[in-house]
């Protein structure tokens, strides 16, 4: 989990970044990017791609990764601009947002993937990097987590649709109440699944509670 960042390093490079997303599958909420610059050769025991992890061990080690980072940033884009420009653009963004906003600067990114992002500093993708850098796995967790509570929060305003279960994604519980109710703001209008039912309106005075 460290072979990227130890090549990196050999090659000059002191604030090598990982970045990585959560939320580009659902059918509603932002899609959500983190970037994570680690100490040179830390280990952070169990940390692995967050999908392999349980709500629990992601948790945990968010707060380890906080706790012994050198930097960290993490940056969201919503619903609407999902629409506006595609989700696989909206990712883009939200990981050249990450990038941008961590301090101190840094000198080579790693990105989960094989879509380069529009940034001026050196970059490297890696098919599956979240289960082969630990400097990305990190980010998949903080990524992960951030969008998890804000979909937790999202629940608070529509209950109904049950975010707290399925954190926006395309569950059989979640089309049928978007078929019931329609979707509301935070749905992505443009995904299969969401915009068949635009034609139901649905807002918080009118929604149910739950």
């Amino acid at each position: 989990m460290l072979d990227f960042e130890r090549e990196a390093e050999s090659n000059g490079y002191q604030f090598i970044a990982g970045v990585d997303e959560a939320g580009r599958g659902p059918l509603a909420g932002p899609v959500v990017a983190a970037a994570v610059i680690l100490p040179a050769g830390l280990s952070i025991p169990g940390l692995d791609d967050s999908k392999k992890l349980t709500p629990s061990q992601r948790e945990r080690l968010y707060s380890v990764i906080l706790d012994v980072c050198r930097a960290q940033a993490i940056a969201v884009v919503d619903a609407a601009t999902i629409d506006a420009i595609n989700i696989l653009q909206a990712a883009r963004l939200a990981m050249k947002q990450a990038v941008e906003q961590v301090t101190p600067n840094t000198d080579l990114v790693l990105i989960d993937g094989n879509q380069p992002i529009d940034i001026t500093v050196d970059q490297q993708t890696i098919i599956g990097g979240d289960g082969k850098s630990l400097s990305i796995a990190a980010a998949s967790v903080l990524a992960k987590v951030h969008r998890d509570r804000l979909m937790d929060a999202y629940h608070a305003e529509y209950p109904h649709y049950g975010f707290d279960r399925h954190k926006g994604y395309g569950t059989r519980f979640h089309r049928d109440r978007i078929r019931e109710w329609g979707p509301c703001p935070i749905h992505r209008q443009t995904f299969k699944g969401v915009k068949e039912h635009l034609h139901v309106s649905a807002t918080a005075d009118s929604l149910p509670s739950a």
